[in-house]
């Protein structure tokens, strides 16, 4: 089951936030991560995990639809490696 940005809205509300204030804090947090990863900042959450914006060079791939080969362009991608403490938590 996803965990989708409603269900974080509505968890906020829990907190005793209304749901305006719920709406304007998340969607103020994703900006802030949206924006720090956009312009190449590591993004760093204590006892969660660090997300790492990563170069990937242009690399050889093939259309499985028709077998073709050709180029896929260089991108840059995020990349997610969970804390010790995260990972203890979920391994138990």
């Amino acid at each position: 089951m996803a965990l989708t940005k409603n269900d974080i809205i509505s968890k906020t509300c829990e907190l005793g936030f209304t749901q305006k204030q719920s709406v304007d804090i998340v969607e103020s947090l994703l900006e802030i991560l949206k924006s720090n990863l956009e312009k190449n900042n590591d993004l760093l959450i204590t006892r969660f995990g660090r997300f790492c914006v990563k170069d990937k060079e242009a690399r050889k791939g093939r259309n499985p639809a028709t077998g073709k080969n050709l180029i896929l362009n260089a991108k840059r991608v995020i990349s997610f490696k969970c804390s010790g403490k995260l990972r203890k938590k979920i391994n138990g």
